[in-house]
């Protein structure tokens, strides 16, 4: 009896996705999974589909957004591969590299953490206009911002900060990481977790700018995760600030 063997690969992009409809295929919009899979399908000549590790929305970014693929031949040269994927895709989407992995290797489920960085200025600068959100910093208090941030540490139900009526089975999610520091001109929250909810990382940041500007106490943040209701968290943050930073795997998935 004849068994086809499937060859398995990850595939490491970043993009700017500032003009896209978000990472999943949309019926009405150009996406990043669209613009990677016609791309591999044209070099392969034939259909060839890709599993994200996560889904971001229109107008975010990635530096390191991971998906996988399956092939029935092997790719001979992958760095060639690479090379050639880039010249056909869009300036604003580039793979790192494409690297073999185990046949039963999921970029969504085997992922052990993933960080986000949202980057916040009051500097009008056009050569980071597409990736920091612009807003007036003078009234933000970081240190009790960060503060806020230490209590993120203490739950997993994110229900408050995650967008309604999704198809998720549990809104459990467990920080490792969440902390506002600052870069040069701008400052950076970056948060790490095992998995993060639809539109959590957005929720959290525009609460968290609440708790800066004095809208929001230490204990009224507290309440508002502990309610487990969405409409008593702030406002979600414009989605051009957010960049998905880094997934990490473990190192016994990929085959040298």
């Amino acid at each position: 009896m004849f068994v086809l063997i499937m060859h398995r690969y990850f595939i490491f992009i970043a993009y700017n996705g500032t003009r896209y409809c978000g990472w999943q295929k949309q019926p009405n919009g150009l996406s990043i999974q669209q613009c990677v899979e016609n791309v591999l399908s044209t070099l392969q000549r034939k259909p060839v589909s890709i599993v994200g590790a996560g889904r971001t929305d229109a107008g975010v970014h990635a530096r390191q957004m991971a998906a996988h693929f399956e092939l029935e031949n092997p790719i001979d040269d992958l760095m060639l591969t690479t090379e050639k994927m880039n010249r056909l895709l869009p300036y604003d989407i580039a793979v790192e590299r494409i690297v073999r992995v185990r046949e039963d290797a999921h970029a969504r489920f085997d992922a052990l953490s993933r960080t986000y960085r949202y980057y916040i200025s009051d500097v009008k600068d056009p050569f980071t206009y597409d990736w920091v959100c612009r807003m007036s910093l003078k009234k933000l208090d970081f240190e009790r911002m960060n503060e806020a941030c230490k209590l993120l540490l203490e739950y997993s139900d994110f229900t408050s900060f995650s967008k309604l009526h999704t198809d998720v089975k549990t809104n459990i999610c467990r920080i490792e990481y969440a902390k506002w520091e600052r870069e040069e001109k701008m400052w950076v929250f970056t948060i790490k977790a095992d998995r993060f909810l639809r539109n959590m990382v957005r929720a959290i940041v525009g609460t968290l700018v609440e708790v800066g500007r004095g809208k929001c106490s230490l204990s009224e943040f507290r309440q508002v995760i502990e309610a487990k209701n969405r409409c008593l968290a702030g406002t979600s943050a414009p989605a051009k600030g957010l960049t998905l930073f880094e997934i990490i795997y473990p190192d016994e998935l990929f085959i040298e």
